[in-house]
């Protein structure tokens, strides 16, 4: 059972909306990867705010993502593509529906 959660808020540097969405989009193939990450969304919200949802079975499968390699290669270009340091806020998931289209 899914129970818990983060929400990544990102906001990109002026001129850097285009290479934080690729880097984004990109970021599947990695976060494909964490075995312990079984829900991950990469969200633009306004044209320079971006967001990612994931959602994990326990707390230490969280905070195992937080140490994995799309959270690394993040904070590897955060200074040159993020107006801001990302807010993280930990997230504990109350009900989910996950049927696929």
């Amino acid at each position: 059972m899914i129970t818990h959660a983060f929400f990544v808020r990102l906001e990109a540097k002026p001129g850097k909306e285009q290479a934080l969405a690729d880097f984004l989009t990109d970021g599947l193939e990695m976060t494909n990867r964490e075995a312990t990450t079984p829900i991950w969304f990469a969200l633009k919200l306004s044209p320079t705010t971006f967001g990612v949802f994931d959602a994990f079975k326990s707390e230490e499968d969280r905070q195992a993502h937080l140490g994995g390699s799309m959270a690394s290669a993040l904070m590897a270009r955060a200074e040159e593509m993020l107006a801001s340091p990302p807010s993280i806020e930990p997230i504990d998931v109350l009900a989910m529906k996950n049927q696929l289209a």
